[in-house]
């Protein structure tokens, strides 16, 4: 495989150097809340996001408050977006069917599909509200039956994000509380004296926000490593080169660690798109995030077919893949490691985030290649039973499980399949019998058993 590129990223060991810091802050600040809790989240607050007031949570009026703040036209549109997510995740939780099936006469085996009791939404912030983060966590969770939703959204600038708290309260969350970062998804995964833990733990956000679900994940569930935001185009000659341009751009400005990727069958058109970019970049409001995103993690590369395009950007295992070709559903036979993909111009990444339904919390970092986004079946529990109703076929498994069991050594589960098989037939095992020999315990009574 041949590949030029017209521009390339920072050296990866770079960027492992910064996520080593990020982890060894990351670290500190879940020690100090596990040993000192509401105190040491108050301290981080008031320290990263100048916060610190009286309650975290907001109370039923003050949410009430907060949403009567925002033109109608607002609600509206918060309103029309979580009716496109709530159709998706109700059509997805539609094909999740419970079963049951006889495998041998009168052995039943099934299983259920049960709604997690709790989790926690992290809803980002920091710089710009975004809202559709409430949509994706707490409606999906509200769609699956989870009965508590807890989420969680930091102040921006030190003021109420307004839209976001109405998102939040539109889709259903039980508990609303103002607070961002580490701290909060600390809270919310070991639960402090006001702020009760959750059992999974949901949203996108910031490197350090990635880095404290992948060191919490195991005191709580989490849906996925959703670091910072990645966009990967596959484009050919046919190809807008301002389209490509500015939907590079449009994911770029999520923050300056977010990966902007072309990869081209065409050499003039990544020329083209390089040159776009570099004009457009500069009146950019954006331009102090897109800017470092674009310079230190933005990259061109040319390939010499479509057929290697789709195998570099599998490669990649990008977030969102946004696919402007000739032929875009190709890549739905042709590629398996994404997070999202968007089929032709005709669609975007921006609409994957703010509009059109499907969940935006996707995959980062290449965990495309083992997992998909969020979704309602997330916060799902698929268990399974099982019921033995024919004796007979209790004695047929008893017999199999005693003998399979005694080859990996397993002498007490050999023995529970050998009781059952025993008392179907009216017997006792030997060795049952051997030890209860000379015992004060009845060992002849089979029928008073």
């Amino acid at each position: 495989m041949s590949i030029t590129y017209l521009k390339e990223a920072v050296p990866a060991a770079q960027v492992a150097k910064n996520l080593a810091d990020v982890k060894e802050t990351v670290t500190g600040v879940i020690a100090d809340i596990r040993e000192r809790g509401d105190e040491a989240v108050r301290e981080y607050s008031a320290k990263f996001d100048h916060w610190s007031p009286e309650s975290f949570r907001l109370s039923d009026s003050q949410i009430e408050d907060i949403v009567a703040t925002l033109p109608p036209q607002v609600i509206t549109d918060i309103e029309f977006v979580q009716e496109q997510v709530r159709s998706f995740a109700k059509a997805q939780l539609a094909s999740m069917t419970e079963i049951e099936v006889e495998t041998l006469p009168g052995v039943f085996l099934g299983q259920k599909h049960l709604p997690i009791a709790s989790a926690g939404a992290y809803i980002p912030g920091g710089r710009y509200p975004l809202t559709a983060s409430a949509h994706m966590t707490v409606l999906t969770a509200k769609a699956a039956g989870v009965e508590r939703v807890a989420a969680c959204t930091p102040p921006i600038r030190g003021e109420i994000p307004a839209a976001t708290i109405a998102a939040a309260h539109l889709a259903g969350a039980d508990e609303i509380y103002l607070l961002g970062g580490v701290q909060a998804v600390t809270a919310l995964s070991l639960g402090t004296e006001t702020i009760g833990r959750v059992d999974l733990l949901a949203g996108p956000g910031n490197a350090y926000v990635a880095e404290a679900k992948r060191q919490l994940f195991g005191e709580v569930g989490i849906d996925l490593f959703a670091g910072p935001t990645e966009i990967l185009v596959i484009a050919d000659a046919a190809a807008d080169p301002e389209v490509v341009a500015v939907d590079l751009l449009s994911q770029a400005e999520h923050g300056p660690d977010s990966p902007a990727i072309l990869v081209t069958t065409s050499r003039s058109l990544g020329e083209t798109v390089l040159g776009y970019i570099e004009a457009i970049l500069p009146g950019m409001p954006t331009n102090d995030f897109a800017g470092p995103a674009w310079r230190d993690h933005g990259q061109i590369l040319v390939v010499d077919s479509i057929d290697e395009a789709y195998a570099v950007a599998d490669g990649f295992a990008s977030e969102h893949v946004e696919v402007l070709t000739e032929s875009p559903r190709d890549a739905l036979a042709a590629m398996r490691n994404y997070g999202a993909l968007f089929l032709g111009e005709g669609t975007c990444v921006s609409y994957g985030d703010k509009v059109i339904g499907t969940n935006h919390v996707l995959p980062t970092r290449g965990a495309a290649r083992y997992t998909g986004g969020l979704w309602v079946g997330k916060y799902l529990k698929t268990v399974t039973y099982q019921e033995v109703r024919a004796p007979e076929s209790s004695a047929l498994l008893g017999d199999v499980c005693g003998r399979a069991a005694r080859v990996e050594y397993f002498e007490g589960h050999a023995r529970s399949g050998d009781i059952r098989a025993a008392k179907i037939r009216g017997t006792r095992p030997a060795w049952l019998a051997q030890a209860l020999d000379n015992t004060a315990l009845d060992n002849t009574a089979l029928d008073n058993r």
